[in-house]
């Protein structure tokens, strides 16, 4: 007996709703242009022109990045239009910190059954990142993968592509002991370390719905989908302002701790004052409730400080007011000192994890 013909969409894969996600989205992505990229989608690839971006001789830089188990937070629920800031923001708050000018960004959606509307408001949310960036969302690959991943399950992948004149690379080589490490302050846990987050909230007992214990009027999973931040537009301003930036490092996973000395001279200690760290509620509550050891939380998440900058001492001052200017609250978090070895921090003094219940 001739059994039934086979259609991809009984396999699990709905053409007709990639399609409408492609429609969806469309007027999304052309909100990106951007001089160098008309953000157009539907070609095989994205097409970017450095000569009409303005530049003469540049350096191209290149990131990638996901967002991490965040993401169960997200698909918990049901939240899923500011998971695409987190996305371009951990792909392009990488770039800038090389001095360069985030150009195009690129997206990878996997999925087990696709939802156009779901997937209409994750790339939402990377639009308007890319668009407060300044970079284009030039293309992405959709893939509907049934036996993959369970039913409302997905994973996110982001590509960018940035630019800087050959000179103007950071770090800059001139980078000495008695330099001042400056803190720009985080906008909570960013997109690092949710997995411990997960076994805390876990262990706490609450729901995503219940109200945040350190964020009043926010329910936990709000509290905690809240998107990392974009440093592009500050930094780059600052950078060219003032011409005193001389390193920049990014604090995603592995903290102050692991993030500063990579963009570190060999023979030098990042010395770090934990009495400035202005630490917010959130990191207070996941110390207290995991009981987490204070170097365990200064490894595992950003405790308020998303970006690390490097500066001359006499122009400490200066940068601190251009940042301050530019919308970011700064901190004097440290000192560049002469050491041995490799480059690594040394923290001087306690900063209070505890939590007031």
């Amino acid at each position: 007996m001739a059994q039934d013909g086979l259609s991809y969409r009984d396999a699990g894969v709905d053409i007709d709703a990639g399609n409408r996600l492609v429609d969806l989205i469309k007027p999304l992505v052309k909100a990106t242009a951007r001089p160098g990229a008309d953000a157009d989608i539907g070609g095989f690839g994205g097409v970017f022109d450095l000569k009409a971006a303005g530049f003469s001789d540049p350096l191209l830089i290149a990131t990638t990045d996901g967002v991490g188990t965040k993401l169960k937070i997200a698909i918990d629920t049901g939240v899923h239009d500011t998971i695409g800031i987190d996305l371009v923001a951990m792909c392009v708050n990488d770039l800038v910190v090389q001095g360069a000018e985030p150009l195009l960004f690129l997206d990878y959606f996997a999925t087990g059954r696709l939802a156009p509307e779901v997937g209409a408001h994750i790339v939402a949310g990377i639009a308007r990142a890319c668009k407060a960036a300044g970079c284009a969302l030039i293309g992405g690959e959709t893939a509907e993968m049934p036996g993959m991943y369970r039913d409302g399950d997905y994973d996110l992948a982001g590509f960018s592509l940035g630019a800087v004149e050959r000179g103007d690379l950071l770090p800059r080589k001139d980078v000495v002991a008695g330099d001042v490490i400056l803190g720009l302050a985080s906008d909570g846990v960013h997109s690092n370390g949710y997995s411990l987050v997960r076994r805390i909230v876990e262990r706490s007992g609450l729901a995503w719905t219940d109200p945040a214990p350190f964020q009043p009027g926010e329910t936990l999973g709000a509290a905690l989908l809240t998107p990392t931040r974009l440093y592009v537009k500050s930094v780059l301003s600052v950078i060219r302002t003032t011409g005193a930036v001389k390193a920049l490092a990014h604090i995603t996973g592995g903290g102050i701790t692991e993030n500063l000395p990579r963009v570190l001279p060999t023979g030098t200690i990042a010395r770090i004052d934990l009495a400035n760290l202005m630490v917010p509620p959130v990191f207070r509550w996941l110390a207290s409730v995991g009981a987490v050891a204070s170097e365990e939380m200064l490894r595992a998440f950003n405790c308020g400080v998303g970006m690390a900058v490097v500066v001359p001492v006499e122009r400490e001052e200066e940068v601190a007011d251009a940042f301050a200017d530019a919308g970011e609250s700064v901190i004097r978090l440290g000192v560049i000192e002469p050491g041995a070895g490799g480059a690594h921090v040394t923290y001087d003094g306690a900063t209070d994890f505890g939590f007031a219940r």
